[in-house]
């Protein structure tokens, strides 16, 4: 992962500036996924699409590629699918998932036995904790841990609530709001002590509007894990689209076919979401807390 920066003259206002090292990974899932019509079954207990592309399986496998090797061990902090379970595992190493929520641990234990052999299987842990009790979580894995993957939820503790009345996914019923700032910085200190030297923490967020404004949680993120201990190593954006030569292939869903004008109309033209996802990747510091 190499720093895009370019040597500047000593003395100059420029070289107290450091460039972002910015990457663009193509994450196309290309596997069929049932149930894509709808954002959140109401009939199954299936995970809705939300929580099952909160990390893809591509974007979990890139990031096992490269910040792990044959053997490591993979931890998902936010479980709300089997992705990164199955990726870790088809891969060689031990996957653990942090899943506070019995109707999410049963759902995964099923697709887990659908997807993997029972060697494979056998290379998946679930622990009982959410990502306030990370240390509880992994627990006698110190300092071992080569990569942790936390899916960040969404909404804020005072954002959008969660109608859970009819909602068979279980990831739904079980959701819990983005951590707040003691919170994250606890959460970013336990995710220190776990890691291993050298280990990397890899922060997925989603940009959001607000109130007609756009809100990026990456700038605050970043600030905590300094504080932390944790050095920050690269910013990536994470495209789930098809490519095709130079062309993004977005195919719309209803919702979006719905939002179809005619073009010599005046009104904005309709959006159609490419599942473009920040990632900001964190390694462990070789000292203590700046």
């Amino acid at each position: 992962m190499s720093k895009n920066e370019e040597p500047q003259p000593k003395g100059s206002r420029t070289a107290e500036r450091r460039l972002v090292p910015l990457s663009v990974w193509l994450c196309s899932d290309t596997a069929p996924r049932e149930a894509d019509v709808k954002d959140c079954p109401r009939s199954t207990d299936a995970v809705c699409r939300r929580h099952r592309q909160a990390v893809g399986r591509e974007l979990a496998r890139h990031l096992i590629g490269a910040c792990t090797r044959s053997g490591g061990i993979v931890a998902d902090v936010f479980t709300t699918s089997e992705t990164v379970l199955i990726a870790a595992a088809e891969m060689g190493r031990l996957g653990i998932g942090c899943v506070p929520r019995l109707p999410v641990a049963q759902h995964l234990v099923g697709r887990l036995r659908e997807e993997l052999t029972a060697d494979q299987r056998a290379a998946v842990r679930m622990r009982p904790h959410g990502p306030h009790a990370l240390r509880e979580a992994l627990l006698g894995l110190e300092g071992r841990v080569e990569l942790l993957i936390a899916a960040l939820p969404p909404y804020p503790e005072s954002g959008r609530p969660v109608d859970s009345a009819g909602i068979s996914c279980p990831a739904c019923r079980a959701e819990q709001p983005t951590l707040g700032g003691t919170q994250l910085g606890r959460f970013l200190e336990d995710a220190r002590h776990v890691l291993a030297r050298g280990g990397h923490l890899a922060v997925i967020t989603t940009a959001r509007y607000e109130r007609g404004r756009l809100v990026d949680l990456a700038p605050g993120i970043i600030r905590h894990a300094a504080r932390a201990g944790l050095t920050y190593l690269q910013h990536v954006i994470a495209l789930r689209v098809p490519v095709e030569g130079d062309a993004l292939v977005v195919q719309p869903g209803p919702s979006e076919l719905a939002q179809l004008r005619r073009a010599q109309s005046a009104e904005l033209p309709p959006v159609v979401s490419v599942h473009a996802d920040n990632v900001c990747l964190f390694t462990r510091s070789a000292g203590g807390v700046r």
